[in-house]
């Protein structure tokens, strides 16, 4: 009787120093509480019973987006960490790797997945996307073939849209972040 007791015990003490929750949200648990803040980026949680959805904004601090403030929605499905995170813009924007749908195209969210990328991983290629866009790779094959063919015509029409004006046709969003200073050089 004794030795039913001891197992019923030791049952019990694992069941409690168990981690509560679907691999899943262990994983993004693990992934979230290892993040480094870092000045040019906020997460926010809307639903904050919710660990699965949750938005990120990037402010770039250099390059063609420099000023911008650019929002994105993260979903994390049950799958995870074996599928990639579900990433999407929440601005139309001109960018030759972000379509106006907000689709992202960023290999770390495609066949270059891995479970052993994180969170972190995801983050820091978006960051790329903004300081080193690679029309090599579009969504946006206009946005694309005017960066390859006119670098400089590429950073005026990048200006205009993040300005919230209409080109081609397509209404951007203002996406200048109201904190930012106006920097002479890049023509804003």
């Amino acid at each position: 009787m004794r030795r039913i007791w001891n197992q019923k015990k030791t049952d019990v003490e694992a069941q409690r120093l168990k981690p509560k929750g679907s691999p899943s949200r262990i994983r993004l648990q693990k992934d979230m509480s290892e993040l480094e803040p870092a000045s040019d980026t906020d997460i926010t949680f809307p639903d904050a019973s919710d660990p699965t959805r949750f938005n990120v904004v990037y402010r770039p601090a250099q390059g063609y987006y420099e000023g911008g403030e650019f929002r994105f929605t993260f979903e994390i499905t049950d799958s995870f960490p074996h599928d990639a995170p579900k990433v999407l813009c929440s601005q139309t924007i001109y960018h030759p790797n972000i379509d106006v749908e907000g689709h992202v195209c960023l290999n770390v969210l495609r066949e270059d997945w891995n479970p052993v990328l994180n969170i972190q991983s995801v983050i820091f290629g978006l960051k790329m996307l903004f300081l080193e866009p690679n029309p090599e790779d579009p969504l946006n094959k206009e946005a694309a073939l005017l960066m390859i063919e006119n670098k400089t015509r590429f950073a005026h029409v990048v200006r205009e849209s993040m300005r919230g004006e209409r080109i081609g046709g397509v209404s951007y969003q203002n996406v200048m972040d109201p904190k930012w200073k106006v920097n002479k050089h890049l023509g804003a």
